[in-house]
């Protein structure tokens, strides 16, 4: 049995990601030179990521003249959800509140991190319906 695909993004995936995000529609050729300054990728390594990304359904391409053109077809803030969510539910087990017990714990937190945390879940208890407070 084949190994299941994974729908989360690899480093290099998010690398391109990021160029595509950033510069929008871009050729392979674009997105070569746009991560030549951190560690040179080939052309066809760039291609046969895109294409990998494609399949998960990140990126789509349209054809001008013997150039394919790719885009983003998920937006940066959905993709980061979407790694939220399976880092919760992979090492969190779905719970919210021992993901956000496993940051308080971190010691690098600032006291500007940790305040602007604490106006977060006010804002969301704030939100939420009548009778489904924290």
């Amino acid at each position: 049995m084949p190994p299941k695909r994974s729908i989360t993004l690899t480093e290099a995936e998010l690398r391109l990601m990021r160029v595509l995000w950033q510069r929008g529609e871009s050729a392979v050729s674009d997105m070569v030179a746009a991560v030549a300054d951190a560690t040179p990728l080939a052309y066809t390594s760039v291609l046969t990521t895109v294409r990998v990304l494609e399949r998960k359904g990140y990126v789509v391409h349209r054809q001008e003249g013997r150039a394919f053109l790719y885009s983003a077809c998920v937006a940066q803030h959905e993709a980061g959800r979407s790694e939220v969510s399976h880092l919760l539910s992979r090492f969190f087990g779905n719970s919210r509140e021992k993901l956000m017990l496993a940051l308080l714990g971190d010691e690098e937190i600032s006291a500007e991190e940790l305040q602007r945390m604490k106006q977060a879940i006010a804002s969301a208890a704030d939100d939420l319906p009548e009778g489904e407070a924290c």
